[in-house]
């Protein structure tokens, strides 16, 4: 008799990519370097498939330097940028989860998930639409024990930052322990019944989401894919 190993199963192809997500970004490097990464309609700017690995390599050198460690957690606070981009990647790459907050969060809200998922550090936009983040920041953290570090994006903190020259070995032993089936992002929910609940989603959750939304829409290497919506929650 088979051992039943779920309720219910579904189709089975295509099988689920079975990596992390850093493994991934290699890969793909690998085959379309000179490639166009990513856009930001915005301000013009671009970055190639190699440009952009390397932009997150020397983020994720930085937060290793800066004592983030596998499991730690690293909040985004922030509109939609390039440079959210590039901190997923880069938190990804070494084992570090992603706690990722409302845009439109008050002090309040902050303060909470900032205490309830223990984020060790925050890189921030300095301000959104009426919210000053900066300050907001300024006011919680006193009330956060596990808060060692706050950087606003576009500050001399983060140009240090970026302009951290990468450590290969460093971030190589970062990812040697690293399995598809570790916690990389905390999203909180809206908090219709009570305080909002942090869902943890993995390696393996991240990237087979956006696979098999390509594979259902029939994306091919040729595609662009325009997003619009807030970077902070699952779509």
């Amino acid at each position: 008799m088979q051992p039943m190993l779920s309720y219910a199963a579904g189709v089975d192809e295509p099988p689920l990519l079975d990596e992390t997500i850093g493994d991934n970004l290699v890969r793909t490097v690998d085959r379309f370097e000179d490639r166009d990464a990513l856009i930001e309609c915005a301000t013009g700017r671009r970055w190639t498939y190699a440009e952009l690995h390397e932009a997150t390599q020397r983020i994720a050198t930085a937060l290793l330097q800066r004592g983030i460690r596998p499991g730690d957690r690293v909040g985004i606070w922030s509109p939609n940028t390039a440079e959210w981009t590039m901190i997923q990647y880069a938190t990804a790459q070494i084992g570090a989860i992603l706690v990722t907050i409302n845009p439109a969060y008050r002090t309040e809200e902050l303060e909470y998930a900032l205490n309830q998922s223990s984020v060790a550090m925050v890189l921030s936009a300095a301000s959104f639409k009426t919210s000053d983040y900066a300050e907001m920041l300024d006011a919680v953290s006193g009330r956060c024990p596990q808060l060692r570090e706050v950087v606003i994006v576009g500050s001399a903190q983060w140009r240090a930052i970026v302009e951290t020259e990468v450590d290969a070995g460093a971030l190589r032993e970062a990812r040697t322990g690293l399995r598809p089936s570790d916690p990389i992002n905390i999203q909180y929910t809206s908090g219709t019944t009570g305080f909002p609940k942090g869902a943890t989603l993995t390696h393996t959750n991240i990237l087979n989401n956006g696979y098999l939304v390509g594979e259902g829409l029939g994306y091919t290497e040729v595609d662009r894919v325009c997003i619009p919506v807030p970077f902070y929650h699952c779509f």
